[in-house]
């Protein structure tokens, strides 16, 4: 796996280093993440709250454990050749220790890449406070750095997605993530393209990660790349869809006795082609 994860680590690497945007999409499991590699994209971020969801669990701190976490990060690490990093949440922890084991962690699962936040997951106080989130992300960095290949350290701001709405706050902490040596930065929820022009310019070189399959943000490749974005993730939106076609067609059969839905799924030889041509890896 040395040699292997070494490469992977050097290609998320060069992809942050650009020219230009890329779309690292969302798998929840192997098999989607297996589709995505078919499809041509270059690497992979997990996503907690699809993994959640596909184990009947909602999206909150604390209740997917970060073993549950690690070995799906495995599963998805094993299923392609491909870069991945991870939502590794608030890093499972409050203090910078456990952020940094956690970092280790995902590393010796196979991760090349992985984001710690700044939510606490307590409604009371949903945002860690300044000095502490800093102390975080440090921690982070220096266990990212410790390793004898690339880790690729995201830092989040989570104000936007936790009712603070405080472009300032939050461009303060971004700023502060990338002197303690975030490589990437990322505030999801931003829904303007001032917004994201304002991160974007005062993060500068660093790369942002924009998240896009949220309500209210709709923007091409091509805005984003003119406004200045790197990386463009979607978050649990792939997994929502594929819920939703569920979802759909469930509703079909219960209410109506009816199985039209049929008639838009994917035919059985394609995913089974799909799979066969990846047996092969490994």
């Amino acid at each position: 796996m040395n040699g292997d994860i070494q490469a992977r680590g050097e290609a998320l690497r060069r992809l942050h280093e650009g020219p230009g945007i890329f779309v690292i999409p969302n798998p929840w499991d192997a098999g989607s993440a297996k589709m995505l590699a078919d499809l041509g994209f270059k690497a992979l971020a997990t996503t907690s709250a699809g993994f959640a969801f596909s184990l009947g669990k909602p999206d909150a701190e604390g209740v997917v454990t970060r073993s549950e976490t690690l070995a799906n990060v495995r599963a998805i690490v094993d299923a392609t050749p491909l870069p991945v990093s991870a939502d590794l949440e608030n890093g499972f922890g409050d203090d910078p220790a456990t952020c940094a084991q956690t970092i280790r962690l995902g590393a010796e699962a196979g991760l090349v890449g992985g984001s710690i936040e700044d939510a606490t997951g307590h409604e009371d106080a949903p945002i860690y406070p300044f000095e502490q989130a800093v102390e975080r992300v440090r921690a982070a960095v220096a266990a990212a750095r410790s390793l004898p290949f690339p880790f690729t350290l995201v830092a989040r701001c989570e104000n936007f997605l936790h009712g603070r709405p405080d472009l300032d706050d939050t461009i303060r902490r971004l700023v502060a993530f990338a002197e303690a040596g975030a490589d990437c930065l990322y505030a999801p929820g931003l829904r303007s393209r001032e917004q994201i022009r304002a991160v974007v310019d005062a993060v500068k070189p660093k790369p942002v990660n924009a998240i896009m399959g949220l309500a209210g943000a709709k923007f091409s490749l091509r805005e984003l790349e003119d406004l200045g974005v790197r990386r463009v993730s979607v978050g649990s939106s792939l997994a929502r869809a594929a819920y939703g076609a569920f979802l759909r067609a469930a509703k079909e059969i219960a209410e109506q006795g009816t199985f039209d839905y049929a008639d838009d799924a994917v035919p059985f030889a394609t995913m089974n082609a799909m799979f066969q041509r990846q047996v092969r890896f490994g």
